[in-house]
This record gives structure tokens, C-alpha cells and sequence, in this order.
């Protein structure tokens, strides 16, 4: 085990709090000197809580301290770019609240900074540490699913919108805080997966729609400024024939959705509920797994699988040195990229190429004061 890794979180409110209590509980090797919040009174309060020794109004305070190696962004979607890259500029590292930004252009100068600066950059998408991926990933690298061709991203929930269905703020739902609804909330993490579990492949082309159609309680809609959709459905062109669909409902009349999976020439994989699928001749096999066993000598049998139990423990044991950094931010930029390209086509009523989202999108970051 190395050194304790000396953290700075910026941002205690719902996100941050949420942060805070996975340090506490299961990453002993991070300590957390120093928050920041324009929230003074929130902070005040947080700070007793969690005996955090030192708080800032201003995040460039804490990004002075020269004792803080790396910091944690817990701040709404607009925001992450520009304090991001404060960040790297005072000399930290940064592990990163999902979605990327706001929008393609912003998350690619975020990785393109981390590049020209040598520092580590990691965006939290927890769902590529759970045990599900973690044995997708081991069918596919034992080659059992053949050539992969065809992948479906899929996310529901039935009443589950920010604020107007009854939990979190109205930031959520707002573009010139959050940027996007469902697609960025809850379709990044499942996206994310299938491209992290398919080697990130080349976006080439994106078709999508995006939708409000539920009704929602007419008081809440007045004061949520809700301008962001509900429900996004896209098609992905990948390279090597590879091609993603996608649906993420925030708010459908449904009972559920079929879970994601990838089918390959070989096998198929699906993640929720997990199952493993494939033929030997006339036979079909439809095979369940032991997670809880294969995920119990993941931990007895190989060096260091703690710091894959989740991108949190995984940020600090790479800034450890015991572990190489996953390249999730670079899967994150290209669910960025495809997110983007699904408004984009829904824009403007036909199918994008990736040249297309690239050259049109826009920065929606807040400027800083």
C-alpha cells in the first residue's frame, strides 16, 4: 500500500455528501483535507460531520494548498470543464462527477488539458466496476464471445425525473446547469459500459430522438424550468460493423426494459439480469453465473482487486502507482460524442456523422467569476 492520497472535494452537496461517505467507508488510503462550497452554511455543516479540517467558499483557495495531490469535482454538469482544468492548471489530478461536461467540446478540452499537463483524469462511471462487467469482461478477453457486432445500451425508469417526480433539485432538469436530462444522467453509465466492454471503438455515425411526452405535476413543471428530455433513443454506427442502439427512459409507460448486451458471433452477454448465451452445435446453452463467487476470488486470488470495487478506489490506488489508470475518460469523451450526436440528429432530422458532432458542438460552461 502506498501513501495516503491527500484529496480536496469541491462541491458538499448532494453528490459531494454521496463521495464523502464512499472515502469513509471503503477507501481508507484517501484522506480529505480540504472542501469548498459557495454554500457557506452547507459547508460549515459538512465540515462538522465529516471532521474536515479546512473549508473555502472559493474552490481556488483549496487549489492553492500545495498538500492536496489530487481533488474531486462534485459540481453540476457545466461546471466540470472549467474547474476541471483550474485544477490541472494548479498541479492536481482530478477524479470527476459523471457525465464528462456539458457537451463534446468541453469534456475534449478536459482530456486534451489532462494530456498536455500529465495529469490523471477519471470520470465516475461506477457501473464498468460492478461484478457484471467484470465477468463480461472476462468472457470476451477468453475470446467466448467470438466477434462482437451488435450492442444494445438500455436504461428505465418508469417515474423517475429530477425534482418534478419527487427527489433532488431542480438543477437537474435544467439545460444551463445540466445540459442534457435521461441521455446524461443515466444513459452515460450504460453507454459508457458497452463501449468500455467493446475497446471503445470508433464512433462513425449517430441517428436519435429525443422526447417530454409524460405529463408531470403541473406546479412542478412551473418552477423546475424542466427543458430537458425524458426519454433518448439512438442508433450508433461503430467501426468494424459494429453497430449500438440505444434507449434511456427517465419516464415511460412501461414495467422495464430488457438489460443491455452485446451479441457476438460466438456468444452473447447480457448485463441486467446477467446471463451468458451460446450454441455448441444443436445445443443452446443459456448459462447463469456465481457473481458473488467470482467476485469473491477476484478479491482472494489476484493482487490489488480492491482498487477495481469502484472508480473511487480505483482513482486512489492509481494515484498510488499500485494500479495503471483505466482509459475511462477516454470512454467517457465517446459517449460524450454520441450523446451529443443524438441531440444533434434529433436537431436537425436526419442521421450525423461524428466529423458533424465535432465541428458543432459548443462549450456550455459556465464561466467562472
Amino acid at each position: 500500500m502506498g501513501d495516503k492520497v491527500r484529496i480536496g472535494i469541491i462541491g458538499v452537496g448532494q453528490i459531494g455528501k454521496h463521495h464523502l461517505d464512499i472515502y469513509r467507508k471503503q477507501v481508507p488510503d484517501a484522506e480529505i483535507v480540504a472542501i469548498a462550497d459557495i454554500n457557506e452554511q452547507e459547508l460549515d455543516r459538512v465540515a462538522e460531520m465529516y471532521g474536515i479540517p479546512y473549508k473555502y467558499t472559493d474552490f481556488r483557495k483549496l487549489l492553492e494548498r500545495d498538500d492536496i495531490e489530487a481533488v474531486d469535482v462534485c459540481l453540476h454538469n457545466n461546471l466540470h470543464m472549467p474547474v476541471t482544468v483550474a485544477a490541472f492548471e494548479a498541479g492536481k489530478h482530478v477524479y470527476c462527477e459523471k457525465p464528462m461536461a456539458g457537451s463534446y467540446r468541453d469534456a475534449a478540452v478536459m482530456l486534451q488539458k489532462a494530456r498536455e499537463l500529465d495529469r490523471k483524469l477519471l470520470i465516475q462511471l461506477r457501473d464498468i466496476f460492478v461484478p457484471e462487467t467484470k465477468a463480461a469482461r472476462a468472457i470476451i478477453e477468453a475470446g467466448l464471445l467470438g466477434k462482437p457486432y451488435y450492442a444494445r445500451s438500455t436504461g428505465f425508469r418508469r417515474r423517475g425525473r429530477p425534482y418534478v417526480d419527487g427527489y433532488g433539485s431542480a438543477a437537474f432538469v435544467q439545460k444551463k446547469v445540466a445540459a442534457g436530462g435521461a441521455m446524461y444522467d443515466m444513459g452515460v453509465y450504460h453507454i459508457t459500459t458497452i463501449l468500455y466492454l467493446l475497446q471503445n471503438p470508433r464512433v462513425l455515425r449517430i441517428s436519435g430522438k429525443v422526447y417530454q411526452e409524460t405529463e408531470m405535476d403541473p406546479v412542478r413543471r412551473a418552477q423546475s424550468g424542466y427543458d430537458v428530455e425524458e426519454l433518448g433513443v439512438g442508433f450508433v454506427r461503430l467501426e468494424n460493423g459494429i453497430t449500438l442502439d440505444i434507449i434511456e427512459a427517465w419516464a415511460i409507460h412501461l414495467d422495464g426494459f430488457e438489460g443491455s448486451f452485446i451479441a457476438g458471433t460466438q456468444g452473447g452477454i447480457r448485463l441486467e439480469p446477467f446471463g451468458f448465451f451460446y450454441n455448441i452445435g444443436d445445443l443452446e446453452f443459456n448459462c447463469t453465473v456465481n457473481l458473488e463467487a467470482f467476485d469473491w476470488r477476484l478479491h482472494s486470488l489476484r493482487e490489488n482487486a480492491d482498487a477495481y470495487d469502484h472508480p473511487q478506489n480505483h482513482w486512489v490506488a492509481a494515484l498510488q502507482g499500485r494500479v495503471e489508470l483505466l482509459p475511462i475518460a477516454e470512454v467517457a469523451l465517446n459517449t460524450m460524442l454520441i450523446s451529443e450526436g443524438i441531440y444533434l440528429s434529433d436537431r436537425l432530422g436526419r442521421e450525423v456523422s461524428a466529423e458533424e458532432v465535432e465541428a458543432m458542438s459548443e462549450s456550455t460552461a459556465v464561466q467562472l467569476d
